[in-house]
């Protein structure tokens, strides 16, 4: 496949780049114009030549799913004992040395980077201000893939994946993550509860899709209306992509945005009257949050302290070298490393193919199934160390090194069979392209159309568009009599409407 990785890979441990088809035609509901619907094959997103089971009588049960592309779906049956066995060992041991030599590197790849822009990019060196201009654009760039790289690695120190020791592991996690201000520990409890909840429409911490009722309510309509409106307009679609890819990694550390908003169900009580918003106490920064139990209020504050200590270097530097030195050496790349950790964590569980679940539906394995490995090239392999295209496997096994999960990957993908999901073709431009695939395709979920019993828990993304599955056709809510001679609309307790 057209990657570049500076990781030798293993003949047998790559990935098959995924080739386009047409959506399948054994469902008539699919709007099947080629010129404005994505193509995909069911194997872009499974190897459902590895899984020949026929669960024909609990298919029954359940109906007919399919993904927004038409392609049939099946519910996971396998068990995460399943998923564990077929793993090699020594895919689970974690080296602290090799963890620390990672996080070496991407500090002197970040130090070299603006040594050599500091020392050479000057005016002396480089009199025309467009050139040194641009590259000092290109500077906000590079130290913005090896900032998220710094990021990936304290990640792992956050799944314990980084060493045996849990002390070192917190160590370096507070400080990589602090020195890029992020929360550590607030973010760690925060991101393991995502870890425990996958795919569950009321328990995911992050990018839980819009439902029906609340995708029409955004947009000031009722849920029977969204069949009856035209598309979405691109420069629209635009727009949400930029406000999302600039400040939405801020804004879900402030408001809790894409999380779920069932705060009320806390079991401490934390959570009562609060819900998903600015100034609402629902956020990673305040103790209080429902977000956290009480015995980890302390790791908050801790969290905040790491905050307030690069805060303040901040300052100390934009008052001693200029808020604009600061502007260009910092705060541009920062916002790149933004912007690379929603673009990942967007497309890891924003695709046309996924599955969301309701409560009585979900299981972790089902959730964990939720996921879609993609294909990013040496930027994805080897400056974010792989965070892109192994992140099926780390769903299920989240402390296994991100050294050995290449591996580990090839070892599931028998266990998992059809519900294997990547998409890999076009490399980085269509890791790329995803982002907008996804954002125009990928706008409210639903249980299909012939769905049954535990199939109507199963839910999949329409859209307004006229893109794949077309959404089902509800009626309007109908006019009841109230008392007194005259009549007013009512929303009965049946309809589907907010």
């Amino acid at each position: 496949m057209a990657t570049t990785t500076a990781r030798a890979q293993n003949p047998v441990l790559r990935r098959t780049v995924t080739s386009d088809s047409s959506p399948s035609s054994s469902n008539p509901s699919v709007a099947a114009s080629p010129a404005d619907t994505p193509t995909q094959s069911p194997s872009a997103s499974s190897l459902s030549s590895l899984d020949s089971s026929d669960d024909g009588p609990v298919k029954n049960t359940r109906g007919t799913l399919h993904d927004t592309y038409g392609n049939e779906f099946e519910i996971p049956d396998y068990t995460i004992k399943q998923i564990r066995d077929a793993i090699p060992a020594h895919c689970f041991q974690r080296s602290g040395a090799r963890g620390l030599a990672y996080v070496a590197r991407d500090i002197a790849s970040l130090a070299a980077t603006f040594y050599l822009f500091h020392d050479f990019v000057t005016p002396e060196t480089i009199p025309s201000t467009p050139i040194r201009t641009g590259l000092w654009a290109l500077y906000t760039f590079v130290q913005g893939l090896f900032g998220t790289g710094l990021w990936v690695m304290a990640h792992e120190c956050g799944h314990q994946a980084f060493s045996p020791s849990k002390t070192l592991n917190d160590t370096v996690g507070w400080i990589c993550h602090s020195a890029l201000l992020v929360p550590y520990f607030s973010w760690k409890i925060s991101h393991g509860k995502h870890h425990k909840a996958t795919g569950h429409m009321e328990r995911d911490m992050v990018f839980v899709p819009k439902t029906r009722d609340q995708y029409a309510s955004r947009i000031g309509k009722f849920a029977h209306e969204l069949t009856e409106l035209t598309e979405e307009t691109p420069i629209a679609t635009a727009i949400h992509m930029v406000v999302q890819q600039l400040g939405g990694w801020i804004v879900y550390l402030s408001t809790n945005v894409t999380g779920h908003n069932y705060h009320e169900r806390q079991a401490e009580g934390k959570g009562k009257g609060k819900k998903n918003g600015y100034f609402t106490g629902v956020n990673h920064f305040q103790p209080s949050s429902p977000l956290y139990e009480k015995k980890d209020e302390h790791l908050i504050l801790l969290s905040d302290l790491g905050l307030g200590i690069t805060g303040t270097i901040l300052f100390l530097i934009g008052k001693n070298f200029g808020f604009t030195n600061l502007l260009v050496w910092y705060i541009l790349p920062y916002l790149w490393v933004n912007h690379w950790l929603v673009a990942i964590t967007y497309l890891q569980h924003t695709d046309p193919t996924l599955p969301h679940y309701d409560a009585h539906t979900w299981t972790f394995a089902r959730g964990a199934a939720a996921t879609i490995d993609r294909e990013f090239g040496f930027i994805g392999r080897t400056l974010m160390h792989g965070i892109v295209e192994t992140h099926v496997l780390h769903h299920y096994i989240s402390t296994i090194p991100f050294y050995h999960a290449d591996e580990a990957s090839e070892a599931i993908k028998p266990v998992m069979g059809r519900h294997y999901r990547s998409n890999t073709a076009g490399g980085t431009v269509g890791f790329l392209k995803s982002m907008w695939t996804s954002a125009r395709v990928c706008q409210w979920v639903e249980p299909s159309a012939e769905a049954k019993g535990e199939g109507k828990g199963v839910f999949f993304f329409r859209n307004r568009n006229g893109t794949g599955v077309p959404a089902v056709v509800m009626q309007a809510p109908k006019a009841k009599p109230t008392a007194g001679s005259a009549a007013r609309m009512v929303i009965g307790p049946d309809s589907d409407a907010e």
